[in-house]
């Protein structure tokens, strides 16, 4: 996908900051950071989001989120990370190759993701299920 940043990442055509790669996924620092470390980790092929990536995919990218994560906590004492990923315009994903962020987290940090929760809606849980069934 040659209108595809993190592809042409892949492909070395575009500049990243490694952090670790597999023969099917690639770990690497995101040029605009929200914390020391934050990065991103992506399959090297092409797929758009969770809807479009083979489960085999999957495993090879979350392998690698396994293995950077416990990269940053022997090398670097980092416990406290999110993971975080978007699926769709509305989900605020924003490049459409699926990708995982890793963002070690510490207290302080300036950084507070927080949802608006609605406990009324446990009395549709069993309507929700049905639909799905």
């Amino acid at each position: 996908m040659d209108n595809c940043i993190f592809c042409q990442i892949v492909a070395g055509k575009s500049p990243s900051w490694k952090v670790m790669e597999t023969e099917h996924a690639y770990a690497f620092l995101d040029i605009n950071p929200v914390s020391e470390y934050h990065t991103l980790v992506i399959p090297k092929a092409h797929h758009r989001d969770v809807f479009d990536t083979p489960a085999e995919t999957l495993g090879h990218v979350m392998d690698l989120v396994k293995q950077v994560t416990t990269l940053y906590q022997d090398k670097l004492g980092i416990n406290n990370v999110q993971l975080i990923n978007s699926n769709g315009r509305e989900a605020q994903q924003d490049v459409f190759h699926i990708h995982f962020h890793i963002v070690p987290r510490r207290l302080g940090d300036g950084q507070n993701i927080r949802w608006h929760t609605y406990p009324e809606w446990r009395l549709k849980f069993d309507q929700l299920l049905e639909k799905i069934r």
